[in-house]
């Protein structure tokens, strides 16, 4: 299977999560199943629908950006994702400045991958099949997009937060959060570990 171009596939993850992610995700070794099978593999199908309904609606980008944070936040778990993305400084910022960040990183998402939707107009995205792993479902879909081979995308979703949502997405061995994460980290040093100057930046950024 031919891999597309960095920058292509990092929009691609983006537009799916926001993320979006198994690194840093601290499970349970014996979960109780509230969460089944078909329940995870409707989640990703639900996003997915929501996600074409906008990149096909013609709205402005400014519009289309904010529906997608919007449908980032309602089918993805942002703490998970925002605390994986931070790394060890999040256990050290108090909850007001975590928040302020939470909020910041979810626009920052909307906003950097929102630019690259319009390159995913008339493709499509197929849920093959979804399974259980330890304490998570591994939900598995094939994207295929105009004059590109097809890709195997694989969705986690957990309801560790009291509700089902997707909290990485894996595509050709290419871990999303990871990618987030080198990033985020890669801001944060630039402001020597100050969050409140990297939520100003997220802000801005994107």
């Amino acid at each position: 299977m031919t891999l597309m171009p960095n920058e292509t596939r990092r929009g691609f993850l983006g537009l799916m999560t926001g993320g979006l992610l198994s690194g840093g995700l601290a499970v349970a070794a014996a979960p109780a199943w509230a969460l089944d099978t078909e329940e995870a593999r409707a989640l990703i199908q639900a996003s997915l629908d929501e996600v074409y309904a906008v990149i096909n609606s013609g709205q402005p980008p400014a519009q289309m950006y904010k529906a997608f944070e919007a449908i980032f936040a309602r089918y993805a778990d942002v703490e998970i994702i925002a605390r994986s993305a931070l790394g060890p400084a999040a256990r050290q910022a108090g909850a007001a400045e975590f928040a302020a960040y939470r909020q910041a990183f979810q626009g920052y998402i909307g906003r950097k991958y929102g630019k690259r939707f319009r390159e995913f107009i008339g493709s499509r995205i197929e849920v093959t099949g979804a399974r259980p792993v330890k304490s998570f479902y591994a939900v598995t879909s094939v994207a295929y997009l105009k004059g590109r081979s097809p890709m195997e995308v694989e969705w986690h979703v957990s309801d560790k937060s009291g509700k089902s949502r997707y909290f990485n997405i894996i595509i050709e061995g290419v871990n999303m959060l990871a990618s987030e994460r080198a990033e985020i980290g890669a801001m944060l040093a630039r402001r020597k570990g100050d969050l409140a100057g990297l939520t100003a930046d997220l802000q801005q950024a994107g």
